[in-house]
């Protein structure tokens, strides 16, 4: 037997525990038929489809960026060339003028002889 201060909690623990089942009941109703709609739906030819863009669409962008790449590549080979040219081409205007004026002409830094033989790899 129970006293009738415990009937309180007890009718609410008992409306909780019954409150919870329902929901359970209820997330589970239709689980099975949802179960096989989703498989259909993985088993069928629209998610296959559905699929197939998605690889198609990366493999496009895959080609799209190799593409890009050899691109940059070129300029960036174009730039380089033109980079180097210029260095070449102002180098021997310097040395003409240093030829020209000898040791009056001072010094320009970056065209001294040591750095220009570092940057293309060569040693006295």
């Amino acid at each position: 037997m129970t006293s009738y201060r415990c009937a309180i909690p007890v009718a609410i623990a008992l409306r909780h525990s019954l409150i919870e089942m329902a929901s359970v009941r209820a997330a589970g109703v239709g689980q099975q038929s949802k179960m096989e709609l989703v498989y259909h739906y993985l088993t069928g030819p629209a998610f296959r489809q559905r699929v197939q863009a998605i690889v198609e669409k990366f493999a496009d962008m895959q080609e799209d960026l190799e593409k890009e790449r050899k691109v940059m590549t070129k300029q960036w080979a174009k730039r380089e060339q033109q980079i180097r040219l210029v260095i070449e081409s102002t180098s021997g205007m310097y040395g003409d003028l240093q030829g020209i004026a000898g040791k009056s002409l001072q010094e320009i830094q970056g065209l001294d002889v040591k750095l220009l033989e570092d940057e293309s790899g060569e040693e006295d």
